[in-house]
């Protein structure tokens, strides 16, 4: 069943009821300031932190569900009330549509012969987001309406707004200056900075006292104020600050009329405190509404938000006979990765903003998916985490955006980290030809004493793994690896207590496998790289250490049919026929096969097979198999999820691509393109009712065959899955492939394919690539041409003319 469509040709899905499964949401916002809508207006809005910086109140897991707060509009026609979004109001509606776009919303409601469009976004290099509404009269009478406006601020420490009520309950201070609402909570202290609301119009009245606004015991849905069509002009002394403009609207029949609402963040300089007596200082807020205080101005700033994005998603287009390939490669999958890098996985709605910042690991994998797009804010990012490292070649596993300072709570015990650091920087040189990165001065903890080139933090993190090696000589996992629940180290004496990290009495510790596939894949890239740059000796070790590895894992990792998952503390074998549950895990072999493990023998095919037979379904691959069905106090929090959900045998869809990439790399293209459509958004649309989540974007997790809610997912939007599987289908099954000299061209897809076509922007010249499959084979490639002429292996030629190349590749 199917909620909407995808229209292409805007790049937007558009939802036709309010009533989807789950709240379907997009991001606003591409720089500092952000914030997440919903298809019926909940969400909030943050500036750089979604905690530290948190603008607009929202609660998680309210009921009924998405009415935790939003950025509501209201009608009063004659006494008769509803929203244009239908939450909160929630009457029934003679029109609705959602459209989300590229960095925008459009909610259109109809009611009573009343049409309301508004849209909202944020504009390139401005920290306010624009609600533009357009109410429009389709009666044939004249109307008069009040229009209310509605946000509730949040009291910029997202944590604190929840937690310390006792004191926030005392401290919302607002000021009222003709159409514009100014909430100053803490402009007192050091922060110096505020939140404004404005609308391009005189107001009838306005309410920034929230009791006064609802009344004590009403809720969203129903708001005193706008139903008895009388605002109160309340200001806020302590207790809940909000912001509501009530505008009159006077329409003759088939009259429209266009307000523009800013809700806007300052932060002033020290010097730019006060304009008088404790009265802020709004010359930044004033010249941000002064900015867009016209239609005209508005819509110039909506069009150069669509050519930031054209300029985006321009950079790789296919052309194919499959347009959901076309839509997901082309749009949402792109998209997606750019939303990916800006939050990681700090604010959606499964992350509340308040317990994560930025991952180490999450924002080195991001990169991967975005870095063709805005190579410099990768380059800035892959600085800012490599600034987060320890001298150890550990790293702090999160960092908060706002201060860049690594996260004590977490620590830095994952011992996958330091491996994606190398993955992110490769991937930025390959698509850059940027090397100068490497001599960046970089500091260990933000410690600017300790600074040293990029290039020696990658030599410590490659060093992190050889140091830290267990009794088969495969790698420690520390307190996890990329699988946060498999705590092979921890123990507690009950379920749901904290872990502590331990070694038992022989002095043991667990081994990760796919560390050593990671290594091993990695390794590799960074041999490659200290090639590159000239470093013989260390690229000599570098590849020793690799080839030492793979070795290792073939001996100690291979069970009979397929890559072991580790070793826990006691030596004994995790993700083996031997054990009673969780025999197969994906991980290990997605990376050891990716790392180069089992290639001339048959095993990474056995392994591959292995994955069919045991953890592929028709909604995507299971994590593992069989799923625990009690807790093993050993393994750690894995075994605490029912069965089906999450690391306990869910689909995780963000390691499904590992797998896509192995079938490729072992020639099954039709295998590969399989799984990839097996989770991919667009394929997924009609079952909507099942999945429930955004049929645009993939989500973390989908419930697997153990599970009572087979294929439901969860955890939409911010998630490895999408930077994972752009680089399985454009690199690994497309075949276009940035590598240190050129585009690498190395297809594998599917036998039927008659061929495709790509543009591909890159090191500033245009390629367009057709690939031809005359004879029907998934993979090799027989000859190349480039602007006519044959030319020798498939690394296309660097020009830097800045022109277009047509680029011809028959396969066979």
């Amino acid at each position: 069943m199917k909620y909407g469509f995808f229209d292409d040709l805007n790049r937007e899905y558009v939802i036709t009821t309010p009533l989807t499964p789950y709240p379907w949401i997009n991001y606003l916002g591409s720089q500092d300031y952000f914030a997440l809508i919903s298809n019926t207006a909940g969400g909030y809005s943050f500036y750089k932190d979604a905690r530290l910086r948190r603008i607009t109140r929202y609660r998680y897991n309210n009921v009924p569900l998405d009415l935790g707060g939003g950025k509501y509009y209201y009608i009063n026609d004659d006494g008769d009330v509803w929203s244009p979004s239908w939450a909160p109001v929630k009457k029934d509606l003679d029109f609705y549509e959602c459209r989300h776009g590229m960095g925008y919303t459009k909610i259109t409601g109809e009611y009573g012969k009343v049409k309301v469009g508004i849209t909202y976004f944020v504009p390139l290099n401005t920290n306010a987001e624009i609600h533009k509404v357009v109410v429009e009269n389709k009666s044939e009478k004249e109307k008069k309406i009040k229009l209310f406006s509605f946000v509730e601020w949040c009291l910029w420490n997202a944590l604190d707004d929840m937690t310390n009520f006792q004191r926030n309950y005392s401290t919302g201070e607002v000021e009222v200056e003709g159409s514009v609402i100014y909430h100053k909570t803490e402009y007192k202290e050091r922060r110096n900075h505020y939140a404004f609301f404005s609308v391009n119009a005189p107001v009838y009245g306005f309410d920034s006292d929230r009791e006064s606004f609802m009344g004590t015991y009403n809720g969203f849905h129903n708001p005193d104020a706008v139903f008895k069509g009388v605002p109160t002009n309340s200001i806020a002394d302590g207790w809940h600050p909000i912001a509501s403009h009530c505008v009159e609207v006077n329409l003759k029949p088939g009259e429209s009329k266009v307000l523009i609402f800013l809700l806007g963040y300052v932060e002033n300089d020290p010097e730019e405190k006060w304009e008088a007596k404790n009265v802020i200082n709004k010359k930044k807020a004033k010249k941000m509404i002064e900015a867009f205080s016209t239609e005209e101005a508005v819509d110039k700033a909506f069009d150069e938000l669509a050519k930031y994005w054209d300029g985006l998603l321009s950079k790789f287009v296919i052309e194919s006979h499959d347009e959901k390939l076309n839509r997901m490669v082309n749009i949402w999958n792109q998209y997606q990765c750019m939303v990916t890098f800006n939050m990681s996985r700090s604010a959606s709605y499964f992350e509340s903003g308040i317990g994560r910042g930025m991952g180490f690991r999450d924002s080195n994998q991001d990169i991967l998916g975005f870095v063709h797009q805005i190579p410099d804010r990768a380059r800035e990012r892959i600085i800012d985490l490599a600034s987060t490292q320890l001298e150890d070649g550990g790293a702090y596993h999160q960092y908060q955006p706002l201060t860049k300072k690594g996260n004590n709570d977490i620590g830095s015990n994952f011992n996958d980290d330091p491996l994606w650091l190398i993955l992110s920087t490769v991937a930025y040189i390959k698509e850059t030809g940027d090397y100068s990165i490497l001599d960046v001065m970089t500091p260990f903890d933000n410690d600017e004493s300790k600074s040293t080139p990029l290039a020696d933090h990658l030599k410590r993190s490659f060093d992190h793994v050889l140091n830290n090696l267990g009794p088969h000589g495969l790698p420690l996992i520390g307190r996890a690896d990329w699988n946060d629940c498999l705590n092979l180290n921890c123990f507690s004496s009950e379920p749901g207590e904290s872990f502590q990290t331990t070694t038992n009495k022989d002095g043991r510790v667990a081994e990760s496998v796919m560390i050593a596939g990671m290594f091993c894949h990695i390794g590799e890239e960074y041999a490659r790289l200290m090639e590159k740059i000239g470093n013989k000796e260390e690229a000599d070790r570098a590849y020793r250490e690799v080839k030492k590895m793979r070795e290792v894992i073939m001996e100690h990792a291979w069970d009979g049919s397929w890559f072991l998952r580790a070793y826990d503390d006691f030596g004994r074998k995790v993700g083996s026929h031997e054990n009673e549950e969780g025999q197969i895990f994906i991980e290990s072999q997605g990376f050891c096969i990716m790392g180069g493990c089992g290639l001339n023998d048959g095993k990474a095919i056995q392994a591959l097979d292995a994955v069919e037979e045991r953890l592929a379904t028709k909604y995507g691959i299971v994590l593992l198999n069989p799923a625990y069905t009690r807790y093993y106090i050993e393994y750690g929090e894995i075994s605490t999820y029912p069965a089906g959900y999450k690391e306990n045998a869910g689909i995780f869809c963000h390691n499904n691509a590992w797998i896509m990439a192995a079938e490729a790399i072992v020639g099954r293209g039709d295998k590969a393109f399989d799984y990839y459509t097996r989770i991919a958004p667009a394929y997924v649309e009609e079952r909507s009712e099942i999945h429930r989540l955004e049929p645009y974007v993939y989500s973390q997790m989908i419930a697997g065959k153990d599970a009572r809610r087979f294929g439901e997912a969860k955890n939409s939007w911010l998630t490895g899955t999408a930077s994972w599987n752009f680089v399985a289908i454009t690199q690994y099954i497309l075949g276009i492939k940035p590598d240190f000299d050129g585009l690498k061209i190395d297809p594998c897809i599917p036998k039927a394919w008659d061929g495709y076509t790509v543009i591909r922007q890159y090191r500033g010249d245009t390629y367009r690539i057709k690939v031809k499959n005359p004879n029907h084979v998934s993979c090799g490639v027989s000859k190349i041409t480039v602007d006519n002429k044959e030319i020798s292996g498939n690394i296309l030629p660097l020009f830097g003319d800045g022109k277009l190349h047509e680029v011809e590749v028959i396969l066979g």
